[in-house]
């Protein structure tokens, strides 16, 4: 796969479609059993409150690998994101009904780089509140 942008066609401050991405606790079940990583946190109420939390969480990575997605859906290969990074700033609570909880992204480009290269800046909300910082991709375009 190659970029479907063109780095021509992009300035600064152009922005990504954005998307929401349903999680709810069925969701995180199977990224525990996809990912290995089966923190009671993360499944059992009772766990995630004992510990302090407001209730069950998402998982850090996956609320990471849903903000990215916007990046690739948009660009057209996932190969063409270069760097990813994050700061998780607040957890993705996760209720036990039948929505559960939604994560909200949004991007733009925030600069253009040399070698076709672009940085875009992530926003990823869930329940009014920022969940990721510093949330940033930089993506080779076409």
């Amino acid at each position: 796969m190659t970029a479907q942008i063109n780095y021509a066609d992009v300035e600064v401050g152009t922005e990504l479609p954005a998307a929401s991405f349903p999680v709810t606790r069925a969701t995180l079940v199977r990224y525990a059993g996809a990912s290995g990583d089966f923190n009671p946190i993360h499944w059992n109420e009772k766990f995630a409150k004992g510990v302090g939390l407001p209730d069950v969480i998402a998982h850090g990575m996956f609320t990471m690998a849903e903000a990215i997605r916007v990046v690739t859906d948009w660009v057209g290969d996932p190969g063409a994101v270069v760097e990813y990074g994050v700061r998780f700033t607040k957890p993705v609570v996760v209720p036990n009904d039948d929505e559960g909880a939604l994560i909200e992204v949004t991007g733009k480009v925030a600069a253009k780089l040399e070698d076709n290269r672009v940085r875009v800046d992530l926003t990823a909300v869930s329940a009014g509140q920022k969940v990721l910082g510093m949330s940033r991709a930089v993506v080779t375009l076409a």
